[in-house]
């Protein structure tokens, strides 16, 4: 069973919805296959950037309206009911935001989005937003005078800061005005492809001084730039445990398969859901069923407790 901290599924409800289709997530039981508890993303799209609040609503309501009409998932706010989830044989649900658009500049939108069962914040997409820069931003601002206002009102309420997207200036303020554990959701090393969306040494080291997690991600471009398969992506989760330990590496997939914008780009031998069986066998041989238990599962499930509840 996995923890995957990272999906994008939301937009593909929300499109789904759009065109009239119902219990989106219940018809598609493949995007689930293997999958125990799952950070479920609202993403703006750079096209809605300027009414991301309005859109960020509109996304959450399809997603909380499709998880309402299905019996097999549940949207939870804290560990235990991830656990008793689990037990029903159930699929365990996150509300994350991936970039802090939805917010603008209103700590108490953030609490309204808290409310509603935001419990992942990752703070920028690749752009700048009132947060901060993303990695992909021209300019190398790190937090704003904003960004930290969220950052101590997202430790207030017990939001998982996610510290995948932002650059590298604002990486280290957060880690500034922070003692919490925090988690990169979808990130791999940079050491292994260099990719500014990927992660230093020094990076790695920091959110595991912290007992945070970085949760390996399957994107070809992250994994690598000429051979992006299953032995390289399996590549970068050992070399992120040898660096960090393994108590503080997980799993991101970020599949995109589903979304047509994106169809097509999948690392060879990973394309899907349906291939986890084989990542976990793989990663068994290398490290022992006990330490991919942790990483397939109980380092996240420990850093979602910690901050989370």
């Amino acid at each position: 069973m996995v923890f995957d901290a990272h999906s994008d599924l939301p937009t593909l409800v929300y499109d789904e919805r759009k065109r009239g289709k119902t219990a989106v997530l219940e018809r598609n039981p493949r995007f689930f296959n293997g999958i125990g508890s799952r950070v479920m993303a609202i993403w703006t799209r750079p096209e809605r950037r300027k009414d991301a609040t309005v859109y960020g609503l509109e996304v959450l309501n399809a997603f909380l309206k499709d998880v309402e009409e299905s019996n097999r998932f549940e949207l939870v706010t804290n560990t235990r009911e991830m656990r008793t989830t689990l037990k029903e044989g159930k699929v365990a649900l996150w509300l994350g935001l991936e970039g802090g658009e939805p917010v603008g500049e209103s700590l108490d939108l953030l609490e309204v989005f808290h409310r509603l069962g935001l419990r992942v914040l990752t703070l920028t997409w690749s752009l700048r937003n009132s947060i901060g820069d993303g990695v992909f931003e021209r300019t190398n601002g790190g937090l704003t005078n904003f960004g930290m206002e969220v950052v101590g009102k997202a430790e207030e309420l017990g939001i998982l800061l996610d510290l995948s997207h932002i650059n590298e200036a604002g990486f280290w303020d957060t880690l500034d005005v922070t003692a919490f554990p925090v988690i990169a959701s979808h990130s791999n090393a940079r050491k292994l492809c260099d990719n500014r969306r990927n992660l230093t040494d020094e990076q790695i080291l920091a959110i595991a001084e912290r007992d945070g997690v970085i949760g390996a991600v399957a994107i070809p471009s992250f994994v690598d730039g000429k051979k992006p398969d299953l032995d390289r992506y399996v590549e970068h989760i050992l070399y992120m445990v040898d660096l960090a330990g393994y108590e503080h590496v997980g799993l991101g997939f970020d599949f995109v398969y589903y979304l047509l914008e994106w169809s097509g780009r999948s690392v060879e031998g990973f394309e899907d859901e349906s291939k986890i069986p084989l990542l976990l066998r793989k990663l068994e041989e290398k490290l022992g069923g006990k330490k991919v238990e942790k990483v397939a599962f109980g380092n996240f499930e420990r850093v979602f407790e910690r901050v989370v509840g």
